[in-house]
């Protein structure tokens, strides 16, 4: 008879996540590198009581200010790492079980892992209702927990103890599996948590679980080769799977060995570096100019890690060859049979590296590649432009401040963003030096994502030089992971930009016939509206009482010498800027994207926008 331990179910779970690891080429890594909590009446006494106990070697803690930074801190821990290592985030029950939902799906979009231990209800009804126990009049065994049900890649409720073993390895499963993760939720009842049982010592034995690479179908190989034999401009699209599977090199050496261009998706950008010679750079609404031609021109798209956002593919609109087929390199078949694709459903490095050898030297003509050549130099003299000032005395436009950091990065460095204007100035324009340089969250574009995501991959790589880079709308949306970086001594740098609103929103209103209503931070004038004169907010000196090194720059050149203290200095320090708006400097975008356009309305500016919208989703197409 095998000998058992008596343990809480809340002890058990901590002493069984502390043993759990993934393993991929040989390389090993814990599955749950630490626990993010804050704790309430509905976890303190259950997994607040067994992290207490387990102690720091086996489980790490990290204190969190909202739970929704919480997630957002372990989805960047797990991207740096390449989905390998994840984190966990407990919470009490009620609302900061509910503060979940926005992190959950935004990993799960990403298709990034977490595991979230929100506490439940009394299973047993002991106590019923209880504090910040929603009532259903009909479904009684339903809770808030269930609001994470869509969002989650796996979801229960430990209702007794012995039910989280099967569901704890499930668990370990979905999270360590490429083509299943994501969000992971198991809801744990308050007086469950802290029930004790006996545990079988087979439980708690160290396990690994094995992270493949799955090669190709020899029939999807030979159908795939067959489609790039036959294509005259074919083009790839890297998605974010390129980096999780780390196949830059492997994508590096088929580029190299077939002359084919590469772009990237917001996710990808990065799997080549800047300045190789078939590195296009971005593509779709916010890419460059020269990967939008040559998309619209392809006959053959081999998309490889990439699910194919509106934004990649310009609302539908941008493939506009007559004869263009798609061929998707993908972990998962889900993504890969989108835009009715050839699909070799496989791990990206695994078949790139099958594809180079089976195409045996094949290589596409020398004058598309001189082609794409040229519209690559052409472009990159663009971004100088864009990043370049003439006077450096002049307040920066927001592309200066892009090439100021530029100039003081290093290839090591990690750039965060995930809205508001940036991205798409970030995507068009930066010079990404290294695979994990470019870190941009548009899955979700979740505002106040970068911040804890900056702790996260600090946390993740210690000795890299982390920036979050954020406007003063998303700013305020989540400024309190600021206090974990000053708590935990965590250097990471702040680029913090006045933009007096919501500036992204801004231009999209006015390009659709909204006038930008409701996207300034202002004092309402006599009519009623947000036109009057700025708000007097300091968001520097908010973020110096947060604890942050604060730096403010008001020219080209102040910002440059500020960019540079940050990098040097071993505190969390924060860049505020306010930046030029009224110059424009950054290219056009030079893709569509659908944003709905009111059919009707009776003020100039929205009749003038639906009829360019008519004009614009009339070029969209079905692939088929």
């Amino acid at each position: 008879m095998s000998s058992t331990t008596r343990l809480t179910v809340a002890q058990a779970l901590v002493r069984f996540l502390s043993v759990q690891y993934t393993e991929r080429d040989g390389l090993r890594h814990r599955l749950i590198a630490g626990t993010w909590g804050i704790f309430g009446h509905g976890n303190v006494a259950g997994v607040g009581q067994a992290l207490l106990e387990a102690g720091e070697d086996a489980m790490p803690f990290h204190q969190g200010r909202n739970e929704q930074a919480m997630v957002h801190a372990a989805v960047g821990h797990a991207r740096q790492l390449n989905r390998l290592s994840a984190q966990a985030v407990t919470t009490s029950i009620g609302p900061g079980a509910t503060n979940l939902v926005t992190g959950a799906a935004l990993a799960t979009i990403n298709r990034l892992p977490v595991l979230l231990l929100p506490g439940d209800y009394f299973a047993t009804r002991a106590a019923d209702p209880l504090l910040q126990q929603l009532e259903h009049p009909t479904e009684a065994d339903v809770s808030v927990n269930d609001t994470l049900r869509p969002v989650s890649r796996y979801f229960d409720r430990i209702h007794r103890p012995e039910a989280l073993i099967p569901t704890a390895l499930q668990a370990m499963r979905v999270l360590a599996d490429p083509a299943e993760t994501g969000a992971v939720t198991l809801a744990l009842p308050q007086d469950v948590q802290a029930e004790a049982y006996d545990w079988p010592e087979e439980f708690f034995a160290e396990r690994v679980w094995r992270v493949r690479r799955p090669a190709p179908d020899p029939l999807e190989l030979a159908e795939a080769v067959r489609a790039i034999l036959g294509a005259a401009r074919p083009l790839i699209v890297a998605g974010g799977g390129v980096h999780h599977s780390e196949a830059e090199e492997a994508l590096k050496a088929f580029a190299n060995a077939t002359g084919i261009p590469v772009t990237s998706t917001q996710a990808g950008k990065g799997s080549l570096r800047h300045d190789h010679p078939a590195d296009v750079g971005g593509i779709g609404h916010t890419g460059t100019a020269v990967a939008d031609d040559l998309a619209r021109t392809a006959d053959l798209v081999i998309g490889v890690g990439t699910r194919y956002s509106d934004f990649t593919t310009a609302s539908g609109t941008l493939f506009q060859n007559p004869d263009v087929r798609f061929l998707n390199l993908n972990i998962t078949s889900f993504d890969a049979h989108k835009l009715a694709a050839r699909t070799v459903v496989c791990d990206a490095r695994a078949g790139l590296e099958a594809l180079a050898s089976a195409l045996g030297g094949h290589r596409v003509n020398a004058a598309y590649e001189a082609e794409y050549r040229v519209g690559k130099e052409r472009w990159e003299r663009e971004v100088t432009r864009a990043f370049e000032a003439a006077d450096e005395n002049a307040v920066p436009t927001q592309t200066q401040l892009l090439g100021a950091l530029d100039a003081v990065v290093g290839d090591e460095d990690v750039v965060i963003n995930a809205a508001g204007s940036l991205p798409g100035d970030l995507h068009k324009l930066w010079r990404a030096r290294s695979p994990r340089q470019y870190h941009l969250e548009y899955g979700y574009s979740c505002m106040g994502y970068e911040i804890p995501a900056a702790i996260g991959v600090q946390q993740a790589t210690p000795d890299t030089p982390v920036w979050a880079l954020v406007g003063d709308g998303t700013y305020l949306m989540m400024p309190t992971e600021l206090v974990t970086a000053v708590q935990e001594g965590l250097p990471i740098n702040l680029v913090l930009i006045q933009n007096h609103g919501y500036a992204s929103i801004g231009g999209l209103s006015e390009s659709v016939g909204g006038e930008r209503f409701g996207t300034a931070y202002r004092y309402r004038a006599a009519d009623g509206t947000f036109s009057g004169a700025p708000l007097p907010v300091d968001l520097a000196a908010n973020a110096a009482s947060l604890g942050m090194d604060v730096l403010r720059a008001k020219t080209v050149r102040e910002l440059r010498e500020a960019l540079g203290t940050a990098r040097a200095s071993d505190r969390p320090t924060c860049v505020y800027v306010e930046t030029d708006t009224a110059t424009p400097t950054a290219p056009p975008a030079a893709a569509w994207w659908d944003v709905p356009v009111a059919e009707t309305a009776s003020r100039e500016a929205a009749v003038a926008a639906r009829t360019e919208y008519d004009r614009q989703a009339a070029a969209r197409r079905t692939h088929l």
